[in-house]
């Protein structure tokens, strides 16, 4: 949804400048289209990202709990809930906010960097 609203949003005069240039519509997509709808587009990556970190509800309904497919929500939940052992639980969370927030710097720092192809 976001990223069809960046795409509603592009201005038109950009697309009919290329097209009375002749350019190649891969070129324009490249070019024009993927540099004005990047934050969106980032936005969306992001969210994506920390609803695979964070995913609890659907791993803890469908397998029942298991040992084989738990994630770090179902461990520090857990750890809580199940065992009472708050220490454990509350370092897994903790765990898990902090590569939550380590993923998000580090796509954002890199989708800044700019390589050259001379």
């Amino acid at each position: 949804m976001l990223i069809l609203a960046a795409l509603q949003m592009l201005p038109t005069d950009c697309y009919e400048a290329a097209r009375v240039d002749g350019v190649h519509p891969l070129k324009v997509f490249f070019k024009v289209t993927l540099p004005l709808i990047k934050p969106a587009l980032m936005v969306a990556v992001i969210f994506r990202l920390l609803d695979a970190l964070r995913i609890f509800d659907l791993i803890y309904v469908l397998t029942a709990n298991s040992k084989d497919t738990m994630s770090m929500s179902v461990y520090a939940r857990q750890q809580l809930v199940d065992f009472q052992a708050v220490g454990y639980g509350s370092a897994a969370s903790t765990l898990l906010f902090l590569t939550v927030a380590l993923c998000t710097v580090l796509y954002i720092s890199f989708s800044r960097l700019r390589f050259d192809t001379n």
